[in-house]
């Protein structure tokens, strides 16, 4: 009886557990599943089919895992899938599989424990699942809003250094590289404070469309903060791609955008890092690129930079200057020098361009390309523009012969309200003509409050003085400001004069264009940058009305400048090369030749895109091939086309490419994987890791070929 008593218990308790498994499953609370011992599915709750849209009888009885898919979620890359588990008979618990549903992809979390018999048979698995769609769903899209910015619908800062770090470790293992291109928008501020911020957020929104068409599926874009955006260009370490972006992305970022029926202008600068040269984790390349852009801002705005290993220094160097600049006016170190602008029918002097210099006690006379900037950024360009303005129209008021005195102003200085009261009280207090005086402008000051510059420009006009634009074409050219502006004198860019005279450049179109257009707005033309007499026979014919450049003269003093006015030195013929060649940088540093296995000391004179002037070696035969190591990776292969005692001039087997800064640099660089792989991790590596080169050029397999002179005892007696 008892036992009669005890399964009816039993059988009481397995049907209430039915019930309640039925309840369950008919609530829709959740499903149940199992499999036969070979992971066939023999079981799932039945509103499963319906709710899937699967057909019953095609799924029962195949194996579970292929209706159960992996996730393929990346936060949990290390979790076993549902087939291993299978296999091994292990416990399953909280773990997330994909179904393929008939309107979609579903997404369960499963939880099921082997199952044995009393013989400790394995017999399969049983099992629970819950639909986690809809929680997963909501949990990406909270995961998508925290990675994209949400004005211009880019990656932002996190979601950009997430993937920046995936592709790193990646490229790590497969020793690849990638570059990093840090963007920022130049007076951005000026768009926010003059027109609303509604219409700077505007302005972003139309910046990352522009960015958009040059990049490819590959480029990854970010806006990491208010106006600085990051481009992410895997497997790229060509400078000479990257240089080509760079530029690209400045001239289409520089273009005019219309707000609201209203004109707004900024520029660009780009800081450009790759890896594995300039680091190879994250914060490291990001840093890299950040202080590349600042060396860019720096060095003029709107242009491009490459970073490298002395940017560190230069920026310590950057401080230096800025504080010293300070006192420089007071402590009477900055001087004006003049450079001859001559009639292109008489080559009669007309004018000169004041350019100022600065005498440095301790570090001697310092460039304007080197302090000016300094100048803009720090604020001291106000004290440094106001003083130069002064001084010139003194010196000019002093001059026996009535030419016309040029005088570049800052943008900075310009926009400034006080700017056209400076102006008259410099031309007060010296008491030289206002027609004398030629201010030259950039197009950059049109960025910002346009009726506000326009009232300056009104201003300047009723003062008497002459306007002309410089540096046209380099920046944001607008017809507009030409139409409204009251220029006198448009100067053509020397960028536009070098080189307008090789095949296949089309800067001789570009020069006749901008001559035929001031032609029509009754304006004279300047050409700057005049070397070669191929060049000045160019621009001749092109109709320049007058010429600049060192073809003619450089600058001098205004004591060298009275002492020719009063001499009658007023015409000038050209002196220069008959023929236009690439640019050569005069150097002076110490560098390698690589020759054989033998590594020579060697000083470099001189640097073009084309070839280099070294000395410091004997005994070098014409014809020789060798390779130049230029510092940080860059290793150039020439040949010795001249040689000459300890003289060899060298042609490279390809030329060299701009490094954004006015200088140039090689194409490609020795990867510090290349360094790595001779036996140099690159963790143990310095912060400079192509010190660690020279190791690789011992001479020791056979003796030297040339012979090295020490030029220190000549270069001291010099």
């Amino acid at each position: 009886m008892r036992e009669i008593i005890a399964n009816r218990r039993q059988a009481v308790e397995a049907a209430r557990k039915a019930q309640m498994v039925d309840s369950f499953e008919s609530a829709g609370l959740g499903y149940f599943w199992s499999t036969d011992a070979q992971g066939n599915l023999d079981y799932l709750t039945p509103a499963a089919f319906s709710n899937l849209g699967w057909n019953h009888k095609a799924v029962t009885g195949t194996p579970i895992s292929n209706h159960l898919l992996p996730a393929e979620d990346p936060d949990k890359g290390n979790e076993r899938p549902l087939s291993f588990l299978l296999s091994a008979r292990n416990s399953i618990t909280g773990l997330t599989v994909k179904l393929k549903a008939d309107f979609g992809d579903v997404w369960w979390e499963i939880a099921g424990k082997p199952q044995f018999n009393s013989s400790g048979e394995f017999k399969g698995y049983r099992g629970s699942a819950k639909d986690i769609t809809h929680s997963r769903t909501e949990a990406a899209a909270n995961d998508r809003r925290t990675q994209v910015d949400t004005l211009t619908g880019l990656a932002n800062k996190t979601q950009i250094k997430r993937s920046l770090s995936q592709n790193l470790r990646v490229f790590r293992n497969t020793k690849q590289s990638c570059a990093v291109l840090m963007i920022d928008l130049d007076r951005f501020k000026q768009v926010n404070e003059t027109l609303g911020q509604a219409a700077g957020n505007e302005l972003l929104k139309q910046v990352a469309i522009r960015l958009g068409r040059v990049a490819d599926e590959r480029i990854s874009i970010a806006r990491l903060s208010a106006d600085e955006f990051l481009i992410v260009m895997p497997d790229v370490d060509d400078r000479a791609i990257l240089g080509d972006m760079g530029q690209r992305i400045v001239q289409i970022l520089s273009q005019p955008y219309t707000i609201d029926s209203n004109q707004a202008n900024v520029g660009a600068s780009v800081g450009i890092a790759v890896a594995p040269y300039d680091g190879v984790e994250t914060d490291e390349l990001i840093n890299a690129a950040e202080m590349a852009l600042y060396a860019a801002k720096g060095s003029g705005k709107g242009r491009y930079r490459f970073y490298s290993s002395d940017l560190k220094k230069q920026a310590k160097h950057r401080g230096e200057i800025e504080s010293e600049l300070r006192e420089a006016i007071g402590k009477n170190q900055l001087r004006m020098f003049y450079q001859p602008i001559i009639c292109a029918k008489t080559h009669a002097l007309k004018c000169v361009e004041a350019l100022i210099r600065w005498e440095h006690p301790e570090r001697g006379w310092i460039s304007p390309g080197e302090f000016i900037p300094i100048a803009e950024e720090s604020g001291v360009i106000r004290k440094v523009g106001a003083w130069a303005l002064q001084q010139v129209c003194e010196d000019a008021s002093n001059w026996p012969v009535e030419i016309r005195a040029a005088i570049n102003v800052s943008a900075v200085q310009f926009q400034h309200d006080d700017f056209v009261q400076i102006a008259k009280k410099a031309l007060s207090q010296s008491g030289v003509d206002p027609s004398r005086i030629e201010l030259e402008i950039t197009e950059s000051v049109f960025i910002g409050d346009y009726d506000g510059i326009m009232k300056i420009f009104k201003g300047l006009k009723g003062l008497g003085v002459r306007l002309s634009l410089d540096d046209f074409g380099t920046g944001y050219s607008s017809l507009s400001y030409l139409r409204n502006a009251p220029f006198d004198k448009i100067k053509i860019d020397q960028s536009f004069v070098r080189g307008c005279t090789e095949p296949g450049n089309n800067n001789s179109a570009i020069i006749r264009a901008i001559v035929s257009l001031a032609e029509a707005l009754d304006m004279e033309t300047v050409a700057e940058g005049i070397e070669a007499k191929d060049e000045l026979e160019l621009v001749k014919q092109r109709g320049a009305t007058h010429l600049q450049g060192l073809i003619f003269s450089g600058a001098f003093s205004n004591e060298d400048l009275l002492e020719k006015l009063n001499s009658g030195e007023l015409t000038y013929e050209p002196r220069g090369p008959e023929k236009y060649r690439a640019d050569r940088r005069t150097e002076f540093r110490r560098i390698h030749l690589i020759h054989d296995d033998h590594r020579y000391n060697v000083v470099l004179r001189n640097l073009s895109k084309t070839g280099a002037l070294v000395e410091g070696l004997l005994n070098v035969p014409q014809g020789t091939q060798v390779v130049l190591d230029l510092g940080g990776g860059q290793l150039a292969v020439a040949t010795v086309k001249r040689s000459n005692d300890y003289s060899q001039g060298l042609e490279f087997e390809t030329n060299l490419i701009s490094d954004g800064a006015e200088g140039l640099c090689t194409r490609h660089r020795v990867s510090p994987y290349q360094i790595e792989a001779a036996g140099r991790p690159l963790a143990a590596l310095p912060d400079d890791p192509y010190a660690a080169m020279s190791e690789g050029y011992q001479g020791k397999a056979r003796p030297k070929a040339f012979m090295e002179v020490d030029l220190s005892k000549r270069d001291a007696a010099a």
